[in-house]
C-alpha cells in the first residue's frame, strides 16, 4: 500500500488513526503493530512471515543478550543476530547477484533463483541489527514486550522507506508518548508537504524520466534533460516519503529523526552527505565506520575504511556493479576532498557547487542505469560521445513541456520557499493570526483536493526507493 494511493488516504488511515485514538495508551502500541502488519500484507503477504520471523529473532537476541550481559555468551549471541540478520538480507537481496558473478567468472550456468525481494527489508532488519548492537553496548535496555519491540520495527509510517530509526530514539516514545493537538497539526502539514511533493513534482519527473529511456529522438540536450529530471526525482520522490514518515510519526507521538537537509545547495561532496539520507549515513558511520577505527587509526587503514564504508552503502542500495561503483564513486570524491581539495573548493562559490552537482547528476545516471553499459553510454551521450546532435525535436518539445515543472522541483529543492512562507507568516501573524491559520488550513484542503484529482486520474505513482 503506497501512502499516495487512495486507498491509504481514505480508508486506512482514517480507519487506524480513529481506532489509534480510541483505546488507552497501553493498546496504542498493539494497534500500531496490527496496523502496520495490515499496511505491509496489503501488497505482499507472504513477507509478513519474514518480518514476523525477523521481529522474533531481534525480540529474543536482545532479550538474550542483556540476560548474559557480561558473559561471553553475549558476544555469540550479538553476532549471531548480526550473521542472522545479513544472512536474511543476502539471500532475498544479493543470492542472484551472487549466483550471475560465479557464471560470469566461472563459465557455469548456475540457474538465478529469482528471488523477490520483500518491500522495505533493508530499512527494517538495518533497526533490528542497530538495536541488538545497542543492547549489547548497554545503550538502551532490552526491550521487554514483543508487542513494543514489534511496533517499533512494523511501524507503517517509516516501515517500507525508512527513515531509519534507532530504537535509542523512540525507546522512551515506546513507553511514554503524547499526543497533542499541536504536534498532529504539524504531522498533518508535514505529511501533506511530502506528499505533494511526491505527487505534483516527483510523479511528474518521473515521467519525463520514462519519455526519455523510450525515445527514439536523443541528443545530447536530451540526456542533460534526463539527467538533471532524475537527479530532482529522486530527491523529490525519496525527500517525500520521508516527509510523511515524519509527518505520520508526529500525528502517532513519534519523532523522527530529519532525514534530508536540501543536500542539494551542498558546497562539497562531503556536505553533500551529511544532508542526504542523514539516517544512512549516520548507521554506517556509527556501525561500520567507527568500529573499523574511523579516522583514528593510520592514513592508509582510515582510507581502507572509507572504501569499506562506501562500497558498502552502495551495495546496500542494490544487487548490481552500478550500484557498489556508485558508492565508490563517492568514495573516491570524499577522499579527495580530504586530503588536499577542501581548501581550493572555499575559493569559490559557484566553482563549488558546479562541482558538486556535476558530481551528483553524473552520480545518479550511475545509479538508475540497468547496468554498467548503459551508464557508460548515457555519461558518454552527455559529453558527445557517439555521434549524437546537440538537440532533437523532441528535447525541445519536452523541455516546453515539463519547464514549468522543472522551474519549481529547482526552486523547491531549495530553503527559499520555507524562508520565503516563514517570513511573510511571521510578519503576518503578529497582525493576523487566526487568518493565517484559516489561510493554511484552506491551503492544505485545496493540496489535498489537487493530489486526490491527479490520484483519480490514475497517474505515473511508483516510490523510487521501494527497491532497495
Amino acid at each position: 500500500m503506497l501512502f499516495s494511493s487512495i486507498p491509504f488516504l481514505y480508508y486506512f488511515l482514517p480507519v487506524v488513526l480513529l481506532i489509534y485514538f480510541a483505546v488507552p495508551f497501553k493498546m496504542k502500541n498493539l494497534v500500531l503493530l496490527l496496523s502496520s502488519l495490515f499496511f505491509y500484507g496489503w501488497g505482499e503477504p507472504k513477507y509478513i512471515v519474514t518480518m514476523v520471523i525477523a521481529i522474533t529473532a531481534g525480540y529474543l537476541f536482545g532479550r538474550l543478550i542483556e540476560v548474559f550481559r557480561g558473559k561471553g555468551l553475549s558476544k555469540v549471541f550479538l553476532v549471531l543476530s548480526i550473521v542472522s540478520g545479513i544472512c536474511m538480507l543476502g539471500y532475498f537481496k544479493y543470492t542472484d547477484f551472487f549466483i550471475g558473478n560465479i557464471n560470469t567468472v566461472t563459465g557455469l550456468s548456475l540457474p538465478l533463483l529469482k528471488i523477490a525481494l520483500p518491500i522495505g527489508i533493508s530499512f527494517y532488519l538495518f533497526q533490528i541489527l542497530s538495536y541488538t548492537v545497542d543492547v549489547y553496548l548497554g545503550t538502551v535496555p532490552a526491550q521487554k514486550s514483543i508487542i513494543n519491540f514489534g511496533a517499533y520495527v512494523a511501524s507503517f509510517p517509516q516501515l517500507i522507506a525508512g527513515p531509519i530509526v534507532r530504537y535509542a530514539d523512540i525507546a522512551t516514545q515506546l513507553e511514554h508518548r503524547t499526543h497533542s493537538f499541536a504536534k498532529c497539526a504539524y504531522g498533518i502539514r508535514r505529511f501533506m508537504i511530502g506528499l505533494s511533493k511526491k505527487i505534483l513534482l516527483a510523479n511528474a519527473l518521473g515521467e519525463l524520466c520514462d519519455i526519455f529511456r523510450i525515445s527514439d529522438d536523443k541528443s545530447i540536450l536530451f540526456y542533460w534533460l534526463y539527467a538533471v529530471s532524475f537527479t530532482l526525482h529522486i530527491y523529490f520522490d525519496f525527500s517525500g516519503y520521508s516527509d510523511m514518515a515524519i509527518g505520520l510519526g508526529k500525528i502517532f507521538g513519534f519523532d523522527f529523526m530529519e532525514n534530508f537537509n536540501y543536500p542539494y545547495i551542498s558546497k562539497s561532496v562531503t556536505e553533500f552527505w551529511r544532508r542526504w539520507h542523514i539516517s544512512l549515513g549516520s548507521w554506517f558511520r556509527d556501525y561500520v565506520y567507527i568500529p573499523l577505527g574511523g579516522n583514528r587509526v593510520s592514513k592508509s587503514r582510515w582510507l581502507l575504511n572509507i572504501l569499506v564504508v562506501w562500497m558498502l552503502t552502495g551495495f546496500w542500495h542494490g544487487a548490481s556493479w552500478n550500484f557498489i561503483l556508485w558508492g565508490l564513486l563517492y568514495a573516491a570524491f570524499l577522499i579527495i576532498e580530504k586530503l588536499w581539495l577542501a581548501k581550493y573548493l572555499d575559493k569559490s562559490l559557484v566553482i563549488r557547487h558546479i562541482y558538486v552537482m556535476l558530481i551528483v547528476i553524473l552520480g545518479f545516471v550511475l545509479f538508475n542505469a540497468t547496468d554498467l553499459a548503459e551508464a557508460l553510454h548515457y555519461i558518454g551521450a552527455m559529453f558527445g560521445l557517439g555521434n549524437i546532435p546537440l538537440r532533437s525535436w523532441e528535447f525541445l518539445y519536452y523541455i516546453k513541456s515539463y519547464g514549468f515543472i522543472l522551474l519549481l522541483a529547482v526552486i523547491g529543492c531549495t530553503p527559499l520557499p520555507k524562508l520565503t512562507v516563514e517570513k511573510l507568516t511571521g510578519v503576518a501573524f503578529k497582525k493576523a493570526a487566526k487568518i493565517i491559520d484559516i489561510l493554511e488550513i484552506a491551503f492544505m484542503v485545496c493540496l489535498l483536493l489537487l493530489v486526490t484529482a491527479y490520484l483519480v486520474d490514475g497517474s505515473f505513482n511508483p516510490f523510487l526507493y521501494f527497491r532497495f
